[in-house]
């Protein structure tokens, strides 16, 4: 198998992707979910005239400065009272009370005086105020989100208010994600030579469950067929599998040998890009396999451009990548062959942002990811760039 482009392999990881199936979930950690089915509301929203302030519930007609109003009860939130307003009369009541029969208007308390069972108006009312009407959220019936919306936060409230108790979003697809390699060492450990710390999959993780998935991090599986077989087996039936590592073409590399053993099957081996041309795609049962390179910077920056687009289409998202335009605030040199994507980081409240690279762009190093928030794609050979220049890139957080 020759080495593909970007474009290619993303069209191929994501030909015939569909949404993974829906499933009933309560109003709980919601956001992020994408909407299966549009939601409408169970109930108008306030069901009934609603005092938006404390004070009295009276005839908008009878609030001349100087009156003098009977109250005949009070409507406190909750407990409305049981009658109607006549002339002459007021109800006490807060907000959120229902705004009882007859009345049109809302004394606020500052505005009147109580002796007893009477209250004076201190303040002529020049209209009717401080009653919100039935339904002025939403009504009965009425859309609150459509099928394909993702879910923020405010989302649940919203349900939740319209007497909705569930909604239907579409599952989050499993990532069953493996390291590979007897170098790799757990943090904390004390290391022997030749050995590094595990690392990569803590990124990993977060970020798959930031695009959607439910990761599921099965280790660290040893240089040997038979142990790596063993996790694809336990693995098969996730919707998504990366392998991390043990890609190329070594004497200890045993990932894709395993996988044909399990009976997988490989649709490509390499992607020109760089950092990453390792990265590869295969299908074990109904599960789509993306392998990523070892080398920390590889991994990130394949995960962000091939595994997102992935958990994101099979979550329901129609995520598509979106380059933005960018301001170099230093130079790049000139880019090979292969398409290549820089850690940047990306300030600005706006197009153009400025883009600053960082400046050692070495596919083994993690701390630029402290700052890093993009990605700078350089197409394949382009010419080196000033500070100043324009770009595009995509984000990364």
């Amino acid at each position: 198998m020759g080495m593909i482009s970007v474009e290619e392999a993303l069209a191929q990881i994501l030909d015939g992707v569909q949404p993974i199936g829906a499933e009933s979930h309560s109003l709980d950690e919601l956001a992020g979910r994408i909407l299966a089915a549009d939601v409408v509301a169970a109930m108008t929203q306030p069901p009934h005239p609603a005092s938006a302030m404390d004070g009295y519930a009276v005839r908008f007609s009878d609030a001349k400065e100087g009156a003098i109003l009977r109250v005949i009860g009070e409507a406190p939130a909750g407990t409305p009272f049981n009658g109607a307003v006549g002339a002459g009369e007021a109800v006490r009541i807060f907000t959120g009370g229902v705004v009882p029969e007859g009345a049109d208007h809302i004394l606020i308390q500052e505005e009147a005086a109580r002796d007893g069972d009477a209250i004076t108006v201190t303040e002529d009312q020049d209209e009717p105020r401080h009653i919100r009407p039935a339904g002025i959220d939403f009504i009965e019936g009425a859309m609150l989100a459509r099928a394909g919306e993702k879910l923020h936060a405010a989302h649940s409230a919203i349900f939740a208010a319209a007497n909705v108790a569930s909604v239907r979003v579409f599952r989050r697809p499993r990532v069953a994600l493996f390291s590979n390699g007897d170098e790799l060492v757990e943090p904390g450990a004390i290391l022997k030579p030749g050995e590094i710390v595990n690392s990569n999959h803590y990124a990993l993780t977060e970020f798959f469950r930031s695009w959607g998935g439910r990761p599921e991090y099965l280790g660290c599986a040893p240089d040997s067929e038979e142990a790596i077989r063993e996790t694809f087996r336990h693995a098969r039936d996730t919707d998504i599998i990366v392998p991390v590592g043990g890609a190329s073409v070594g004497d200890y590399d045993y990932v894709k040998s395993a996988f044909r053993a399990e009976g997988g099957e490989i649709f490509f081996e390499k992607v020109a890009v760089r950092p990453g041309k390792p990265t590869w795609l295969g299908r074990l049962g109904n599960a789509l396999i993306i392998g990523l390179p070892g080398n920390p910077a590889s991994a990130i920056c394949t995960a962000a451009l091939f595994v997102q687009p992935l958990i994101r289409r099979l979550a329901g998202d129609r995520f598509t990548r979106h380059f933005r335009k960018g301001r170099l605030a230093a130079g790049v040199p000139a880019n090979g062959p292969r398409e290549t994507y820089l850690r940047a980081e990306a300030r600005g409240a706006g197009e153009p942002f400025d883009v600053d690279p960082a400046p050692n762009q070495d596919s083994s190093l993690l701390l630029p990811f402290a700052k890093a928030n993009a990605l700078v794609r350089r197409p394949p050979n382009t010419p080196a760039l000033e500070a100043g220049s324009e770009v595009e890139f995509l984000r990364l957080r």
